[in-house]
């Protein structure tokens, strides 16, 4: 317990450092358990009580996650979403699952490299475009559908990789059973939700609370990745008040995942030695494949390749999905290479972000400097 209690007051710290210097938390939260823990000064362990906080962290943010996925936009846009989502995914899967293999990761583990590699942090992209003024470029949309295009292929990579040794078709059975009773909890208590949502007391914060911890609950108890079924919880309270939901969950999802990234931190373990040069690698192209398949976007959407360096300078931080694929699955290397990119490019990508307007109108008048005058000529 002192170890959390310890943790957060580092955090509170940084939290400030981070705000004041106008860059994404998330790195110094991971940078602070590594100090705390096992690969620094030894004064942080991870045990019971600080797994199940960190537990609850992925919990909440994988329910945000639902929340923030309504089926009715995503079909509306569905042309736009997969555009722009399949570019983004062929890129940036083959260019990591490659890279990992070529530097000696095994299949299983390339593999774990790779969707880390391609999903990018939906959090730190969405607040960028807030805190930068870009939502009402024409770019920021794609970059919204890129992230809910990335959620929708994070939800089809556990399904798949949670199945495990099962017999698929049962496995498949009862997610949707499950699916179907979230379902029409929803959509035909609706009104009782909403009239529980609209109470000024704790009933509310309560509610949500153990909705989440019994979906997460009962999933284990059947044999489901309580991953999915927080997920799928989330895009069926959408259907009735999502922000309601948000506003209530909000508070446990923040706290509980501060622990989340400090005690990922504190569980890497530097005494087996570390491939510097392969995670240098794996940085550098994680911030080369968004610029390619970021131009490649833009050529698509909207036909030009400065718009692609927009979208580009949105994505290249990698995040809270990057890290719980590495909590779930990753070896310890695995999980240290993904810990050191997520550290870099989310450092990075908050600059891109920023100064990406900067870079694409630099790149303009550089272009029209170097085209020579147009001479008319005047008939006689």
């Amino acid at each position: 317990m002192e170890g959390i209690v310890l943790a957060l007051f580092l955090c509170l710290i940084l939290a400030l450092i981070s705000k004041y210097l106008s860059v994404p938390a998330i790195p110094f939260y991971i940078l602070a358990g590594i100090l705390l823990g096992k690969a620094g000064l030894g004064l942080v362990t991870s045990d019971q009580i600080s797994h199940f906080f960190s537990q609850m962290g992925l919990i909440f943010l994988l329910f945000f996650m639902g929340l923030g996925l309504k089926t009715e936009r995503i079909m509306a846009n569905r042309s736009a979403v997969f555009t722009s989502g399949i570019t983004d995914l062929n890129v940036n899967m083959i260019i990591g699952f490659a890279a990992a293999y070529l530097l000696g990761f095994s299949i299983s583990e390339s593999l774990i490299v790779a969707s880390a590699f391609y999903i990018s942090s939906t959090a730190m992209a969405i607040t960028s475009l807030i805190e930068n003024r870009k939502l009402m470029f024409r770019e920021a949309e794609t970059v919204i559908w890129l992230m809910v295009f990335e959620d929708l292929i994070l939800i089809i990579f556990l399904a798949l990789i949670s199945a495990g040794n099962q017999n698929l078709i049962i496995f498949l059975m009862k997610i949707l059973a499950v699916l179907a009773v979230l379902y029409a909890l929803a959509h035909y208590g609706k009104e009782f939700l909403i009239s529980i949502l609209d109470r000024d007391d704790e009933l509310p914060i309560l509610f949500t609370f153990a909705a989440v911890l019994t979906t997460a609950s009962f999933s284990m108890y059947l044999g489901i990745p309580e991953t999915m079924m927080v997920i799928a919880l989330g895009v069926a309270f959408a259907t009735t008040d999502p922000d309601a939901f948000e506003q209530h969950a909000r508070p446990f999802k923040d706290v509980f995942l501060v622990v989340f990234f400090v005690f990922f931190g504190v569980t890497i373990d530097f005494s087996g030695g570390v491939n510097w040069y392969m995670i240098t690698v794996i940085c550098i192209l994680a911030i080369i494949s968004k610029l390619i398949s970021g131009i490649i976007t833009g050529l698509l959407m909207h036909g030009s390749a400065l718009s692609g360096l927009e979208i580009w300078g949105n994505t290249i931080a990698r995040g809270e999905f990057s890290i719980a694929i590495a909590v779930l699955y990753g070896s310890p290397l695995v999980g240290t290479t993904i810990a050191a990119m997520v550290i870099v490019t989310s450092i990075i990508g908050s600059f891109t972000a920023k100064y990406s307007t900067a870079i694409r109108r630099g790149i303009l008048n550089l272009g029209r400097k170097k085209s020579p005058p147009h001479r008319v000529h005047l008939g006689r």
